[in-house]
């Protein structure tokens, strides 16, 4: 195989959207291509997506790049998605229902029932606090108002896995993925007996394990002729959206963090063993013998999506005209408010929150709005009020006791370098900013190990993870967000209980 015609292909299955990245075999990119899918909302606290949209946006992505390299170059490619969104299939293989996603928080009576009555026995195995975040209360939810459809449960898939398993036609998932359903006994290494009795989910329906870097089948025939993808291309089992971000930054070692500005927000804190707390999330990583503790939001970057799509139809209108990206005018408006947005701030809530109060009622806010505040204000304030927001997960972070030396900041809000410097001024700490940070490249080089182009998984990183640059915090907006902070903080606390009566 020559190594200067091979050419590597990351797929991820974001929450949003998906994305595909291509590289060489020394990490840089030769083409990219992003296409959204919708997230339906059929009720409050409701989050579902169809899976038919997720490889009708794999088909136009692969589509885009196809005009800017030669397909056949590609020789082998893996997969990504967010975790926990179970993909249901009955004995047809049909689609039961549309996915309950991460975000969705409808489940709330069931996991007061399982904490209640198996909250002990769940962390012990698994290693996490139940919270409607999990497949497990999701599924509860499922078997207790739609038990036709959870009869009906022949196979269940993730995102990742079942794409590939279009492509491939094989069924399985990775050992990270599985950890986000509260059906995995961690130390076991394999599924849980005695989780899924829990709810009377027969272990049968849940995929087989691997290794993120096996090599689980190959581009059949069908799928080549849909998607132009090479007939027999090897296609690794890749992982979850978090790893495949982390590694792909470079997450290689303990004491490194990594702060991830995505649709949700995170702290991924590497460990060189399991720590796991009820306050926060416990994986294992990509990396041998390593693990990632993560204090996690549930929106971030899509606060400011939210408010796109809500409050900027002038600055889309501006930016189709103009072919600019809307999230420029965004940042242009906010960079001229002053730091602390005068007195405007954002509680990013929008969904509830996880770590570290894990509340499915609390609910977002702007408090302290005047006649002097226009939109640039509410646009930074949303940026200030998500750092915030992080930095509530840092301070439990510090609070658990686990150390960072290093920060690296990634997501598509860390392409804004105004939310960037702002993340930077509210910790107070240096961040560095990868060259690329999305998680399809991670996806490619983890492609890249498991098909044998790298030695392996820290050969990978190496070779083609590299820095764009470094910020460092200004000490005077630091102590001026500190102060704004604890307005944040008080605010909340005294919103909090009123937020729990409101959603009774």
């Amino acid at each position: 195989m020559k190594m200067e015609n091979t050419l590597l292909l990351g797929i991820d299955f974001g929450t949003g959207g998906c994305k595909t990245t291509v590289i060489d075999t020394t990490g840089v990119v030769m083409a990219e291509a992003s296409q959204d899918y919708r997230t339906y909302h059929p009720y409050p606290s409701y989050s579902e997506q169809n899976p038919d949209d997720w490889f009708a946006a794999l088909l136009i992505c692969l589509s885009k790049i196809r005009s800017e390299i030669d397909m056949g170059r590609i020789v082998g490619l893996s997969l990504d998605s967010s975790t926990h969104n179970a993909v249901l299939l009955d004995k047809n293989m049909e689609i039961i229902r549309p996915t309950i996603m991460w975000l969705d928080q409808r489940s709330t009576k069931e996991v007061a029932f399982l904490e209640q009555h198996w909250g002990g026995d769940i962390f012990r195995i698994g290693y996490q606090k139940v919270a409607s975040t999990w497949t497990l209360p999701q599924l509860l939810w499922i078997k207790n108002n739609e038990p036709d459809n959870f009869r009906k449960i022949d196979k269940l898939m993730f995102i990742k896995d079942y794409v590939r398993y279009l492509l491939t036609g094989t069924w399985e998932t990775d050992f990270i993925d599985a950890q986000g359903t509260l059906f995995f006994d961690i130390k076991k290494g394999n599924w849980s007996s005695e989780l899924c009795d829990l709810i009377g989910l027969p272990s049968r329906v849940l995929p087989p394990i691997c290794k993120p870097t096996d090599v689980t089948g190959a581009v059949t025939a069908e799928a080549s002729r849909l998607t132009g993808l090479r007939e027999g291309i090897p296609v690794v089992c890749g992982t979850s959206d978090v790893t495949a971000e982390d590694y792909g930054a470079g997450a290689i070692k303990p004491s490194q963090c990594i702060i991830k500005l995505a649709t949700a927000g995170n702290l991924n804190i590497m460990t060189a063993q399991a720590t796991p707390n009820p306050k926060t999330l416990t994986y294992s990583h990509i990396v041998p013998d390593l693990w990632y503790t993560a204090v996690a939001t549930n929106t971030a970057a899509s606060s400011m999506r939210w408010f796109r799509d809500t409050f900027c139809a002038q600055e889309q209108e501006e930016a189709d005209r103009t072919g600019q990206h809307v999230y420029q005018l965004i940042e242009k408006a906010a960079n001229e408010i002053a730091v602390g947005s005068d007195g405007l701030l954002f509680h990013p809530y929008l969904m509830g929150e996880r770590a570290p109060y894990w509340d499915p009622n609390l609910r977002a806010s702007f408090i302290g709005a005047s006649m002097a505040h226009g939109k640039g204000h509410f646009m930074r304030a949303v940026m200030e009020g998500v750092a915030f927001s992080l930095k509530d997960c840092f301070n439990l972070a510090e609070e658990i006791g686990l150390p960072v030396e290093e920060f690296i900041l990634i997501g598509g809000g860390a392409k804004s370098r105004l939310w960037s410097q702002i993340v930077c001024d509210v910790l107070g700490k240096k961040v560095t900013r990868p060259t690329v940070t999305d998680a399809s490249f991670g996806t490619a080089l983890i492609a890249g190990v498991g098909i044998g182009i790298f030695q392996d998984l820290l050969d990978a990183v190496q070779r083609c993870v590299h820095t764009e640059d470094e910020l460092m915090p200004d000490l005077q907006n630091h102590v001026y967000y500190e102060k704004q902070f604890n307005y944040y903080s008080e605010i909340r606390d005294k919103l909090q209980h009123l937020y729990t009566e409101m959603n009774k």
